[in-house]
């Protein structure tokens, strides 16, 4: 009995440090994550493949095997102030390849080059740290500017219909150019919840878009992320999590000329895992797979079938 005694107690020993230690990791975690004072570099790439053709929402017949891959890299250079407020600077480099029908022919290429970068500014309006529990809140805003090649564009000016009896692209000129060639407005808030090993987290961003090149305006776009998620690994060196993350977008049909481009607006839900690792207070690096389970699109219009994230940051 004396024995057992001994082991429950250092049993509740055990349970206490560990809970004090939780706290501790989530904190160094939070801090290479968003909050370490100073400057940060990063990484960010998004590999997405569209390969089915969809009008109205439902899959129909692509002869010709449509696809476009697309590559997107953020370089990331970021300032936090204070424990409160951060500025980013968000760099995008775009290389996306086709294969589209043009007429009876086949159209395939390359298009890359700088995208459209951003500045976003993002405050912790709300904190509470305790033992068991964690609750933060941020709120953004931002800029984009017309740095990305509008060039593509042009293609919306010239575009015919196909011949008769030929197949139908649902690849654009939109959809390849690497800049918009307007100044949008972007907002923002994400959240994070822990309660002991389990966290939640949400992030909402809405894009206002303006009239660019070639009076093309592209609709303002809601987009979302979030989900459930776990500590597989908790301790003071850093930190390991895995989350269901559940993400989408809505977006209106853009405007071209003043008039509705019917072959742009989409509602879309992803569904996948996200790991994310951090390091002391220096690293985070996360890894993720979208998978769409809800793709309902106007018109007609190559949708994705998956797509990749990773980012890799680290804070001086």
């Amino acid at each position: 009995m004396k024995r057992l005694a001994v082991v429950v107690i250092l049993a509740g020993l055990t349970t206490t440090r560990a809970l004090a230690c939780d706290l501790c990791a989530v904190y160094t975690a939070t801090e290479a994550k968003e909050a370490r004072e100073g400057f940060s570099v990063g990484v960010f790439e998004q590999f997405t493949h569209f390969g089915t053709l969809q009008e109205d929402g439902e899959k129909t017949d692509d002869p010709v095997g449509q696809r476009l891959d697309s590559f997107i890299t953020q370089f990331i250079v970021g300032y936090q102030v204070n424990d409160r407020f951060g500025l980013q600077v968000n760099v995008p480099y775009i290389r996306r390849s086709f294969k589209r029908p043009d007429g009876f022919a086949i159209d395939e290429g390359t298009v890359s080059g700088l995208g459209d970068m951003s500045l976003i500014g993002r405050f912790r309006a709300y904190e509470h740290l305790s033992e068991d529990a964690t609750f933060i809140w941020y709120v953004l805003g931002g800029v984009k500017f017309p740095t990305g090649s509008s060039d593509r564009l042009l293609e919306e000016v010239n575009e015919v219909p196909p011949p008769p009896g030929a197949p139908e692209s649902g690849i654009h000129g939109h959809d390849l150019a690497l800049g918009s060639g307007s100044y949008d407005g972007i907002v923002g808030t994400t959240l994070f919840a822990r309660w002991k090993r389990l966290f939640g987290t949400l992030g909402v961003q809405y894009a206002i878009r303006t009239l660019g090149d070639f009076e093309y305006r592209y609709a303002n776009d809601l987009t979302w992320s979030g989900g459930p998620g776990v500590y597989l690994w908790l301790a003071h060196k850093g930190t390991l999590t895995l989350q269901l993350n559940v993400s989408g977008e809505t977006k209106g049909k853009d405007t071209f000329q003043g008039e509705k481009a019917e072959d742009t607006g989409i509602t879309s839900v992803y569904l996948g895992p996200e790991f994310a690792l951090t390091w002391r207070e220096n690293l985070s690096a996360d890894l993720g797979v979208d998978i769409p389970v809800i793709m309902d699109n106007t018109s007609l219009q190559l949708v994705p079938d998956y797509r990749v994230r990773a980012a890799v940051t680290w804070r001086f």
